[in-house]
């Protein structure tokens, strides 16, 4: 992909899909990117929300879950994407900022054994991350990303930072905390920012479990447990590698008496440790 005009495009010049938001102001002072989830039911309805004036609202761009990119928004035109926010001294972010959401149900509440949007519908367990927001005191579920959809957001992104010499990456909620809570817990927003920019130092990413958590084997629960499983909550690891949706970890220090301990845990029961 690549920039033309303010618009995303292919590597031939053909544009990305481009459904025009009204909901526009004037120009930006490039400093930011913020990422948000819609909070909807599907890409295409936060799409046509975003496209419509009684939204009073609108994003540079929304990514599906399957990694499909429309544009509402040119990049030089500022977007309402942001609210009443603040950052590093400025305030009104959306005059500095692009914004991105990714269709994503956002923050739910447990129904029977599975997981309720505020929308109504359901989602299984395996689609969504049971953790705390940093910005609050009790657990609640969140929907979880796809990793199809992650590595988009990547992608366009990292194009976005390089062609408009973004400063950071932030959240909805490091801008607006207390009034807004995504892109939430489920969205690696440490490993993302570091993906993009860099990191100060060498240090691995560092990672703790959400919950008493097996470690195995193997990456399935078809391998055989570890003699120090479960691993007991809040326990720190770094990720070595990924298989699917399970990940190879090295846990920090001493667990049960044991050092040096590595084995596979499943990734939905992980968090980045703050």
């Amino acid at each position: 992909m690549k920039i033309l005009r303010h618009k995303l495009c292919n590597d031939d010049g053909t544009p990305l899909p481009f459904r025009k938001s009204p909901n526009t102001g004037g120009k930006i002072d490039h400093r930011y990117l913020v990422m948000h989830y819609t909070a909807g039911r599907s890409a295409e309805s936060s799409v046509s929300w975003l496209a419509n004036s009684a939204s009073k609202a609108s994003a540079h761009i929304v990514i599906g879950r399957d990694g499909s990119v429309v544009q509402l928004v040119p990049f030089d035109t500022i977007a309402w994407h942001a609210g009443p926010s603040s950052w590093n001294g400025l305030k009104g972010l959306n005059k500095y900022s692009i914004g991105i959401e990714l269709d994503n149900a956002g923050k739910l509440i447990r129904h029977g054994n599975k997981w309720q949007s505020w929308f109504g519908t359901e989602y299984d367990e395996e689609d969504v991350i049971e953790a705390t927001h940093k910005n609050e005191s009790e657990p609640a579920g969140w929907h979880l990303y796809t990793q199809v959809q992650i590595e988009k957001a990547l992608e366009v992104s990292l194009l976005i930072m390089n062609y408009y010499d973004l400063g950071d990456v932030v959240g909805h909620d490091d801008i607006s905390p207390g009034r807004k809570n995504d892109p939430g817990p489920a969205f690696p927003i440490q490993s993302f920012r570091g993906r993009l920019i860099g990191r100060a130092d060498e240090e691995e990413i560092q990672y703790k479990t959400i919950t008493a958590l097996n470690i195995r084997t193997g990456p399935g629960t078809q391998h055989e447990r570890l003699t120090v499983s479960p691993l007991p909550k809040g326990t720190k690891v770094e990720i070595i590698r990924a298989q699917g949706s399970w990940r190879l970890v090295d846990v920090i220090g001493k667990v049960k008496g044991q050092m040096d301990v590595q084995g596979w845990v499943h990734g939905r029961y992980i968090t980045e440790a703050k």
